[in-house]
């Protein structure tokens, strides 16, 4: 069965679908016959993806961004395992981030990804299984590949997606915006949290991040050392940081990584992680919001197989 190809053209404010003629070219030219999906609208990558395990297929290639991936990551999964053992997932990088991509090593390169596709590498990447409240109010199960957060972060990418105005500015432009409104009016939450068995109570906290990857939102070496390979993620905890240290702070301060010497951020690994709290506080996967605490997260060792 020929490779199923879920696009979502409106990535990168329809930079994707400008694209994708070229894209297309290149994936017919370098892999003979594929199998097209466009999506319509959002979640439609999960439910392209469902229909695609439904009907044998086994090789699965994102075309947009990290939103775009994680869709086709969720429609791929079986009960912590992709649906049989040789499901695969490939990604093109038309997105504005990009993760992903740069985590399998051709951020930003389209027909790079395309080359290294047909080259038929496989890597093993980690996975994060989520469990949270869904924004309807019902229990959630949610994968992630990237990260997964709450609290301030998770209420910036939430107010990014949702910000038409500014989304027409540009998605960096957007995120950065959000990035300097939340950071000045968020309030500062408490939560206990249970790290593989091991209970913290009562910590007050601006924004709480589960990560897979070392680099994550566009650029930044949120988690200096993470191996997205070892079954291990890497726990990162902004604390009540008083705001202006984190506006005064140098850029150098996130995208080299310095912040987890900061006494008032927590980092270190785990593999299963819980989070309580009378707050219902927003949840993020991979920079889509998923749903409100209380969460629980594990990590899954080399559960997808990446082609790239």
């Amino acid at each position: 069965m020929p490779p199923r190809v879920i696009i979502n053209p409106a990535a990168r404010r329809g930079a994707c679908g400008k694209a994708w003629p070229d894209i297309e070219a290149g994936l017919r030219s370098a892999l003979g016959n594929i199998d097209t999906n466009v999506t319509a609208h959002s979640g439609d990558e999960t439910n392209l993806a469902r229909k695609g395990i439904a009907e044998g297929a086994e090789h699965f290639i994102a075309v947009g961004g990290d939103g775009t991936m994680n869709g086709v990551l969720n429609g791929i999964m079986g009960d912590d395992i992709t649906e049989n053992d040789q499901v695969r997932l490939s990604v093109i990088p038309v997105g504005t981030a990009n993760e992903m991509a740069r985590a399998i090593g051709f951020h930003g390169d389209p027909m790079g990804a395309i080359q290294s596709i047909a080259s038929g590498r496989v890597q093993h990447f980690d996975l994060l299984k989520a469990e949270c409240v869904g924004l309807d109010g019902l229990s959630r199960r949610h994968y992630g590949v990237l990260a997964i957060s709450w609290g301030g972060a998770a209420e910036i990418v939430h107010r990014t997606n949702n910000s038409r105005f500014l989304k027409k500015l540009g998605g960096r432009f957007s995120y950065y915006a959000n990035t300097l409104i939340v950071t000045l009016t968020y309030p500062m939450q408490n939560c206990d949290l249970t790290v593989d068995g091991q209970k913290i109570k009562n910590q007050v906290y601006y924004s709480g991040l589960i990560c897979n990857l070392e680099i994550l939102g566009g650029g930044m070496r949120l988690a200096p050392g993470a191996d997205h390979t070892d079954g291990v993620a890497n726990f990162l905890f902004f604390k009540d940081i008083p705001r202006r240290e984190i506006i005064f702070q140098k850029p150098s301060w996130l995208f080299d990584g310095h912040h987890v010497n900061h006494d008032k951020v927590d980092y270190f690994p785990g593999r299963v992680f819980e989070v309580e709290s009378d707050v219902d506080a927003l949840v993020d996967a991979d920079g889509e919001t998923i749903g409100r605490l209380p969460l629980k997260v594990w990590t899954h060792k080399q559960a997808l197989k990446v082609v790239g």
